[in-house]
């Protein structure tokens, strides 16, 4: 028995000599701790998945470990009474015929190998990480009889089968189109005593919940996938080979130094290429949608110089953009390594600018948090916030800042401006903060705070600090996170370092404040120009100098004893910018610290003040109300703020649509 396991042994350090060897000739971007290499045939006509996977992995703490978290994201789709469905309830539209058509889905591992040929898989049994739901069956634990010692890398061997499930959110089949996300036993990640949160060595490794998505680590995917011959197959990773058989097709894709495989096949697919510097960008799309293609390469062009000139230019040599079929439509809009999906619909005008804005949107995420690879479970904000305040600054860049999102028959709206429809639209604002995790918006508000809140909030951050600094800010922290885990406190300490070196005249203690409010607090921002008043003055008259006579005094005077009051109407506060404007069209500026309840200005001139503005130049991006930041004695005041209002009214109108076909 000894000397079996000897050789084994001996076989295995080969084979990751072999594989080290192989890696250590390619530009290593990562630390590679998960590598996969996966044998995978798809059987349309039972709609399951037949797999092998090997699995190298190594372990990166300072202790033996003794037990393996797998992630099994298709058995969320197992029941109705799985964590998955109790927090979504996936639409009922979609769920119509699934018992008629066993449309349900399912993985199963039946054998599991691990370095040494010992077979564990009668070592395996559900485990619910998060909540006491025994239905869940959507994460694995297996105890290993041989623990993988610190700093050693281990092969694991298991084969596994999945039923696909019809037309789930992400993932599934319908008709002959198939898309695979989350799709395979996946192994969770190993945080070591300091990463993130880590208090000690720990599996991360939650049950699959429909908010959030994928937390992995790096690795190279090696994947052959064989499908029905006719079928044209768009994944993650660069096509390596492709091999015709009897009646079906082999595709073998490689993947490096990414955290997830994704796929998607059907019979329908047609195929259009462009490049962009050494990137490869591939179009899948039903013939029917073939003519939006113009639009997304226009639109991933400008993203990806955008990023390339404030980041890191992009280092992977392929980018696949899928807009699914109109029966695939829910695995629209999503992102995954080296390929992305969009969504667009044929009876759109082209004024709705819907295809930019999602193909833009996952393609950020190809950084946040593809590359810079944070836990969108955990932190959210991190993933879709940051994403989502790139977004509005590329479209407003490409297509203007007041109709990057709508342009149709008069109506005109900009990326942020419906960033704050969607926030400031809630019922409930304050429903829950940034900080929380993706399962803990029970009563809603995931998508309004963790999205649009935050990218809000950073343009914010933007506008105190300036442009040209968040620019610096957020390139070092991609810069020295990228291939990496980072937390909520990796970031706030690169901005508070920053922002001391740099501008510690403005700031000398950082920027906890600001975070103590935006990211921890569940307070909104207002801020409004309460009165004007302009009182004549006059001369001084009377007896002042004991009983000598009367007299006169100051007859110079100014005209004017003007006063300005300004209110903080909410919770949050900020410094502010204030312009004071007099009748012959002349100005002052002044600062608040934005801190009191109320503040006042009081200037003594020969002229009235007629106009007054709070953060004119709209750097306080979270503040909720602009009408109330300016007020003007002007007689045609009310009138424009209430034409401003009616037009605000109809943008969010038309923008809460399209987020309902959404």
């Amino acid at each position: 028995m000894q000397s079996r396991k000897l050789l084994i042994s001996l076989i295995c350090l080969l084979v990751i000599c072999q594989y080290n060897d192989t890696i250590a000739q390619t530009k290593q971007l990562s630390s590679k701790i998960a590598n996969y290499d996966m044998d995978i045939l798809l059987d349309a006509k039972t709609k399951t998945l037949k797999g092998k996977t090997t699995l190298r992995w190594k372990n990166i703490s300072d202790q033996p470990i003794d037990e393996l978290y797998f992630h099994m994201y298709y058995n969320a789709f197992k029941n109705a009474r799985s964590t998955f469905f109790k927090e979504r309830g996936v639409p009922e539209f979609l769920t119509t015929d699934i018992d008629d058509t066993c449309g349900w889905g399912w993985t199963h591992i039946s054998s599991f190998k691990d370095n040494y040929g010992n077979e564990l898989s009668d070592r395996m049994n559900y485990v619910q990480t998060d909540d006491d739901n025994i239905y869940d069956q959507s994460v694995l634990k297996i105890d290993l009889i041989e623990p993988v010692l610190a700093d050693s890398m281990h092969i694991f061997y298991f084969e596994w089968e999945a039923k696909i499930p019809k037309t789930m959110p992400r993932t599934g089949y319908n008709k002959d189109f198939y898309f695979l996300a989350q799709w395979f036993p996946k192994l969770g990640v190993l945080e070591p005593k300091g990463m993130r949160f880590a208090k000690e060595t720990q599996w991360n490794c939650h049950q699959y919940h429909s908010n959030g998505e994928y937390y992995s680590d790096f690795g190279d995917y090696d994947v052959t996938l064989t499908v029905p011959s006719d079928f044209i197959v768009a994944s993650s990773g660069e096509l390596n080979s492709k091999v015709e058989n009897e009646s079906t097709s082999s595709w073998n894709f490689k993947a490096i130094d990414v955290i997830d495989f994704t796929w998607t096949c059907s019979p329908h697919y047609e195929l259009y290429t462009e490049k962009y510097k050494n990137t490869e960008l591939k179009f899948y799309c039903y013939p029917y949608k073939r003519h939006v293609k113009e639009r997304y390469f226009k639109a991933i062009k400008f993203a990806m110089k955008f990023l390339d000139d404030r980041l890191m230019d992009y280092p992977y040599s392929t980018l696949s953009i899928v807009d699914p079929p109109i029966h695939g439509m829910f695995t629209g809009g999503m992102e995954y390594p080296t390929l992305i999906t969009s969504l667009s619909f044929c009876f759109f005008p082209k004024g709705f600018k819907t295809p930019e804005t999602l193909v833009v949107h996952e393609y950020i995420h190809q950084y946040f948090m593809q590359m810079v690879a944070t836990h969108e479970v955990e932190e959210t904000w991190m993933d879709e916030g940051i994403t989502s305040y790139y977004e509005s600054r590329i479209l407003d860049s490409l297509m203007g800042t007041n109709e990057s999102t709508i342009d149709f028959l008069g109506f005109k709206t900009g990326n942020k401006t419906f960033n704050r429809v969607e926030y400031f639209g809630m019922d409930h604002p304050s429903i829950e903060s940034n900080d929380a995790k993706s399962w803990e918006y029970k009563h809603g508000g995931y998508g309004e705070i963790a999205y649009n809140k935050t990218a809000l909030w950073l343009q914010t951050l933007e506008g105190i600090i300036g442009q040209e600094s968040m620019d610096l800010i957020m390139k070092e922290y991609f810069m020295k996170w990228k291939f990496k885990h980072p937390s909520r406190y990796d970031f706030i300490q690169i901005v508070n370092d920053w922002v001391m070196i740099n501008i510690a005249e403005k700031f000398p203690d950082g920027m906890d404040w600001f975070f103590e409010q935006v990211l921890y607090g569940t307070g909104t921002c207002d801020y409004s120009v309460a009165s004007i008043r302009n009182i004549e003055t006059i001369a001084d008259k009377g007896i002042f100098d004991h009983q000598k006579g009367c007299e006169v005094k100051d007859v110079n005077k100014p005209k004017y004893n003007s006063r300005v009051v300004f209110y903080r109407l909410d919770e949050m506060y900020f410094p502010l910018d204030i312009k004071v404007f007099f009748e012959d069209g002349s100005e002052e500026h002044f600062k608040w610290d934005g801190k009191a309840r109320s503040h006042d200005i009081t200037i003594e001139s020969d002229l009235k003040i007629v106009k007054a503005i709070i953060d004119p130049e709209l750097k306080i991006y979270i503040d909720k109300n602009f009408i109330n930041n300016s007020l003007s004695i002007e007689p045609n005041k009310s009138a424009l703020n209430k034409l401003s209002a009616n037009l605000f009214l109809k943008v969010q109108s038309i923008v809460e649509f399209i987020s309902f076909l959404l």
